[in-house]
């Protein structure tokens, strides 16, 4: 294996909403539960983390769905494509009415 070049940096590894998503979870004794589609965010059921997934109709499963796999289920979780993450949107303080200047 090559080493990466010097001073080559790395993205940080990141699951954002809208990253197209193919995971893997626990289904049967012999055969795992394969969702392909869009990842639309956390979701929490009852205290549990799970994923919720659009599925884009690969598998022959509707197109559209919403899909929620708990996170003690899942087996891998393989990012196909990473969405940009949103840009965090911090509030302007209010301006003083002019008590200091």
């Amino acid at each position: 294996m090559s080493e990466p070049a010097a001073g080559a940096k790395k993205p940080a590894i990141a699951l954002t909403p809208g990253s197209r998503v193919k995971v893997q979870s626990a289904g049967t004794e012999n055969q795992a539960i394969v969702s392909s589609g869009i990842f639309r965010g956390l979701v929490s059921i009852g205290g549990d983390n799970a994923l919720a997934i659009e599925l884009d109709g690969t598998g022959g499963e509707e197109r559209g769905r919403i899909r929620i796999v708990p996170a003690p289920a899942i087996l891998a979780v393989d990012i196909l494509e990473a969405a940009k993450p949103d840009e965090e949107k911090r509030a302007e303080p209010p301006q003083s009415p002019g008590y200091f200047r």
